[in-house]
């Protein structure tokens, strides 16, 4: 299993990004799928969630209203657009598989500043 996350960046506050993760070496189309953060100093946070299908999406209380999970299975790739960025956005973004998440990529940095 390999999951590569990329798209991150520095952004002001307002600004939007779209972060992509690569799947392979599973049947991408056959796992819920899962965004996961982790803020300088803290704990991990899940962020987001969508069913293997695509048809159901789910957020925590904090991204709810400003980010969209999305996945395309013919390309083997998992979205997160991130709109109203916000500097408690500032984190190291994964990816992981399924509800458990038992793996997760390598992660992608979002820093939100002015």
């Amino acid at each position: 299993v390999q999951l590569v996350e990329s798209g991150g960046g520095m952004v002001q506050p307002g600004g939007s990004l779209r972060l992509s993760c690569a799947a392979s070496g599973f049947t991408f189309s056959s796992y819920d799928m899962s965004w996961v953060r982790q803020a300088p100093g803290k704990g991990p946070e899940w962020v987001s969630a969508i069913n293997s299908g695509g048809g159901s999406t789910y957020y925590a209380d904090s991204v709810k209203g400003r980010f969209t999970i999305s996945r395309d299975n013919a390309k083997n790739t998992l979205y997160l657009q991130m709109n109203s960025l916000k500097p408690e956005d500032t984190a190291l973004y994964y990816c992981a598989r399924g509800w458990a998440l038992e793996y997760w990529g390598q992660g992608t940095q979002v820093t939100v500043s002015s």
